[in-house]
Parts: C-alpha cells; structure tokens; sequence
C-alpha cells in the first residue's frame, strides 16, 4: 500500500457516507485490499488530515480498519491509540529493562528492539483496535497465557512478548521470519500455510519492518563495540 494522506479542508453539507467513499477512494483503498486502515490527526494548523500510515511525532486516532480476519461490517471494540512522539526518550527509558528482560528469558535484546520499534514504537500505552496492548502488543489471551498480572506494567509486557518470542523460534526450529510471522499473525496462522510467511499484506509487510529493524539495531551494536574498542 503506499503511504498517503488525504487533507480535509471541509465537510459540511456532505452526507458521511459520502466523505467516507471520497477518503477511501483517495487513499487507494477499496474492497480489493486485503487488509487497510485509515487514521485522523489534526495538523498545526487545525485541518483535518485522513492518512494510512503512521508518522512520528502525532498523534493518531485510528478511525476504520478493514483485514483478513475481520467480519464485514463487524466494528472493533477497542479504540486504538499509540503515541510516537516519545519513542527516542522512551526508548532510552526502557533500555535497561529490555536488557534485563532478554537476559532472563536468553532472547536477544536486538530482537526485542525489533519488535517493539514495529509493535508500539515505545510507548507503553499503545493499545490496537483489536485490544493488544503495551510494548510488545500482548494479547489478553498472551498475557494470561504468561502469567502477565498487569499488562500495563511494561517490565511485565516485556517478559511476557519476550517468552512468547523465545517460544515461537523454538516452535519454528530459530526461523526468525516464521517466528516473526507467528507473531503478528498466530503460530497457527504460519502452520496452516505449511510453515510459511502467511499471505497477509499486513504479516508480509511486518516481517520486513522486524527484520530490518533487527539488521539496523545489531549493526549499531557492532559498531558501539567497535567504538568502544577503539
């Protein structure tokens, strides 16, 4: 899908029904897409502005979302929030604990990195319109599954994403990718396409950004021990 925004100058005397048609067909979405999502922000100057992807630094509002696994018609009960202004700060905040967290659970803190750059962008109350929350995006069936009390608590986030994370590479025999895809999309998901990527836009695109930022957080790694050798 390519990144998009729609700015909304005025919308009085247009039927919603009307506007809605008008953002969708803009943005490129439509019912051929399997999987798309629009999202609100104000801009500086007080106009509305309908995008499909996100950018640091606002502050978003998801407003419809349309995917594999969603009933047509069928509204989420959950309105999704993340807050991505915060994410350098956070990020150093949550530093030592990631730390911790992958030394206990014997997961590497670059991993973690990955995932939470992809998930929540360090915010730690980033919540999805299907419910997922925190850090490491849990599940209430994930939490409850790793004895996570207060997904909230992103000590407790942490450990439980980072166990599922553990869990999911040895189910997968140390496939980062399947792992990965399991991640957002189910271990079941993977196992129902024979152990492989899922054909969701959404996984396809997930994989990539985690593997990515994966690459990115390991060469900077290298290169800080490189540095400090030096």
């Amino acid at each position: 899908m390519g990144r998009q925004a729609v700015l909304l100058r005025s919308i009085r005397g247009i039927h919603q029904g009307a506007v809605w048609l008008c953002v969708l067909l803009a943005l490129g979405l439509g019912p051929c897409h399997a999987r798309a999502e629009i999202f609100k922000y104000q801009d500086a100057r007080g106009r509305m502005v309908f995008t499909d992807h996100l950018l640091a630094g606002r502050q978003y509002r998801l407003l419809w979302r349309s995917g594999v696994g969603s009933p047509r018609g069928k509204r989420h009960r959950y309105r999704a929030r993340m807050d991505t202004r915060n994410s350098y700060r956070n990020r150093g905040r949550f530093e030592p604990i990631i730390r911790r967290v992958a030394k206990k659970v014997r997961i590497s803190p670059e991993l973690l990195h990955a995932v939470i750059q992809a998930e929540s962008a360090y915010d730690p109350r980033a919540r999805s319109a299907k419910g997922a929350m925190g850090l490491m995006q849990l599940m209430p069936a994930t939490a409850k599954r790793y004895g996570v009390r207060n997904v909230w608590d992103p000590e407790q986030n942490l450990e439980g994403g980072a166990r599922y994370l553990r869990d999911l590479l040895k189910l997968f025999k140390n496939d980062l990718r399947l792992a990965v895809a399991a991640y957002n999309a189910g271990e079941s998901a993977v196992q129902r396409n024979g152990n492989r990527i899922p054909p969701y836009p959404e996984t396809r695109g997930y994989v990539r950004k985690v593997l990515r930022n994966f690459l990115a957080e390991r060469k900077q790694r290298a290169s800080a021990r490189a540095s400090s050798r030096s």
